[in-house]
C-alpha cells in the first residue's frame, strides 16, 4: 500500500500518537532525506506535528492522547502532503530553522542553516577566545540567512559584525533576521563576492560556512538538498574553491592575533593534502574533529 495516495483520507487518525505513527511511517515508506535540523523519521515528525499545533517543540509526551480538530488534521494533513510528495525540507515548510535557542526566519533564497560552527559560537571558542569582551570586530563570510553574524553577537557583546553573501536574496533574509533581533547597529550587511567589496578592513574572529561540497556529490544529492541554492551547496571539483580563496585572503583581514574559524564538510583529508605546511587546528564538535578548522593569522602569512 501506497501511504501517498491516502494523505486525503485521514478520518481515523484522530490523536496526536495516530498523526505520530502515520506520519513516520510515510517519511519512512518514501525514504525522506532529513539533514537539514531533524536527524530521523520521528524527530522530524514530532516537529512538523508540534508545529502546526503550536505546541513547545520539546514537549511532546504530555500531549499525544490529545484529540486535533478538524481544521488541525487538514493543515497537518497538507503540510505533510508536501513534505513527502515534494520532498520540501522541513525548515521551507514551517519558514523557520534553530540553532539553538535561537529561531530564524528562512525561506528557499537561503540554504537551511546547519553549521557546526553554531555549536562552537555556543561555547564562546573557548579555549581559543579567552575573552568574550576582547572581540571588538568579527566577519561572517558566507552568511546565508545571517545566523551565525547574529550568534556571533550575541556571544560577543562588544562586537560589530560585518556579514558577507553573494547572494542579495540571501541578504533580503539575513536582514529580516537582524532586524527580528534589533541589532541592526551592530551586524552589518554586505554584499561581496568573498572579501572583495571589504577593503582594508580588518577583524578579531573571521568565521565562514562557505560552499564546501564537490561536484560528485552535488550530483547525487538527495531531493531535498535541491529545493536549497545551488550558490550555497558547490565549490568546484573538489568542494575547496571558496575555502582556497578565504584562506589566501585571510591574513590581510585580520588583526594580529586574530583567529580564522572555517566550516568544510567531509574535505579535511583533500585540504590537508592541499594545504602540507599550514598546521590546521581541527576543532571538536558533535560529529567529530574532521569538520571545522581553526588557524591563527600568524598561521597564515
Amino acid at each position: 500500500m501506497n501511504i501517498l495516495h491516502h494523505f486525503s483520507d485521514t478520518s481515523e487518525l484522530h490523536t496526536l500518537r495516530d498523526w505520530m505513527r502515520f506520519s513516520v511511517s510515510a517519511f519512512s515508506e518514501n525514504k525522506l532525506s532529513f539533514g537539514h535540523g531533524s536527524a530521523s523519521a520521528y524527530d522530524e515528525a514530532a516537529y512538523l506535528i508540534l508545529h502546526i499545533l503550536h505546541l513547545p517543540l520539546d514537549t511532546l509526551e504530555p500531549f499525544l492522547d490529545a484529540r486535533l480538530t478538524i481544521h488541525e488534521k487538514k493543515a497537518l494533513s497538507e503540510l505533510l502532503k508536501q513534505r513527502v510528495e515534494q520532498k520540501i525540507p522541513a525548515a521551507y515548510l514551517t519558514q523557520e530553522a534553530w540553532l539553538g535557542a535561537l529561531r530564524f526566519y528562512v525561506d528557499e533564497r537561503v540554504i537551511v542553516p546547519r553549521s557546526f560552527i553554531a555549536e562552537l559560537l555556543h561555547e564562546s571558542l573557548f579555549p581559543w577566545v579567552e575573552t568574550t569582551e576582547n572581540v571588538h570586530s568579527v566577519l561572517d563570510m558566507c552568511t546565508g540567512s545571517g545566523c551565525l553574524a547574529i550568534l556571533a553577537a550575541h556571544v560577543f557583546p562588544n562586537a560589530t559584525v560585518d556579514a558577507v553573501d553573494l547572494s542579495g536574496d540571501a541578504l533580503a533574509v539575513a536582514e529580516r533576521n537582524v532586524t527580528d533581533y534589533k541589532l541592526k547597529d551592530r551586524v552589518h550587511l554586505i554584499e561581496s563576492n568573498l572579501f572583495a567589496k571589504l577593503g582594508d578592513k580588518k577583524y578579531d574572529l573571521i568565521i565562514s560556512n562557505p560552499p564546501y561540497v564537490d561536484a560528485e556529490s552535488v550530483a547525487a544529492l538527495p531531493a531535498e538538498y535541491l529545493h536549497e541554492p545551488k550558490l550555497a551547496l558547490g565549490s568546484g571539483k573538489d568542494g575547496l574553491d571558496a575555502t582556497r580563496e578565504i584562506l589566501k585572503q585571510a591574513a590581510a583581514h585580520l588583526n594580529p592575533g586574530g583567529i580564522l574559524v572555517v566550516e568544510i564538510g567531509h574535505n579535511r583529508d583533500v585540504l590537508e593534502a592541499a594545504y602540507p605546511k599550514l598546521a590546521f587546528n581541527w576543532l571538536n564538535v558533535s560529529a567529530g574533529d574532521e569538520f571545522v578548522f581553526l588557524l591563527h593569522r600568524e598561521d597564515l602569512i
